[in-house]
């Protein structure tokens, strides 16, 4: 099976090992090159648009640093509970914060990608539904003492040991709660680089 890239570089504008790890999955080559960037948005902006705006910044952020034909792909995952976004956590306090408000609840993970070339500028999100079984203060401190899950968006990753006993169910993919939709990711890519699946 030829590449869907047809020779063409793929940027993933991330530090998220997981989508590293999820684009390693899907056998498409990329490098890799990060801008910080302010993931601030409106305040009137609808929750369920938040993750898909971020990613439009982080791709604009990486635009000088594009050459030729290159692909830039961008992303950024929101947790929503009950309305409200919760990003990443600024210590480990906050942490089981967060993790409290969505145990023993449903909430939205919602993952927005950007493509972006020379020429053009793709987005789309993708939304799952999650139900977090109860947790007790021990399982709670376990947790984040072992894990300390300040990098992910909600404070869990949904590939350890709390995604793995705590997950009641999901409606949606699980690489979307990940942090990477690979299944809707691919094929916007090959619409994006004007091929067809294979």
């Amino acid at each position: 099976m030829k590449s869907i890239l047809n020779k063409r570089r793929l940027i993933l504008g991330s530090k998220s090992p997981r989508r590293s790890q999820l684009l390693k999955e899907l056998d498409l080559p990329f490098v890799k090159k990060v801008e910080d960037t302010e993931e601030s948005f409106p305040s009137d902006m609808p929750v369920l648009d938040v993750a898909e705006y971020i990613a439009r910044i982080k791709a604009e952020a990486l635009r000088p640093r594009m050459k030729g034909s290159d692909i830039i792909l961008t992303a950024d995952s929101v947790v929503i509970c009950e309305g409200v976004i919760y990003g990443k956590p600024k210590d480990a306090e906050q942490a089981k914060e967060y993790i409290r408000i969505i145990s023993d609840n449903v909430h939205q993970v919602v993952t927005g990608v950007c493509l972006m070339d020379a020429k053009r500028m793709v987005s789309f999100s993708e939304v799952a539904d999650v139900k977090i079984k109860p947790i007790s203060d021990d399982e709670l401190d376990y947790y984040v003492s072992q894990y300390m899950p300040i990098d992910k968006a909600g404070a869990y990753g949904i590939q350890e040991w709390y995604g793995h006993a705590k997950i009641e169910w999901i409606k949606g993919t699980y690489t979307n709660i990940m942090g990477l939709p690979t299944g809707k990711v691919y094929d916007e890519l090959v619409k994006f680089v004007g091929g067809k699946k294979r």
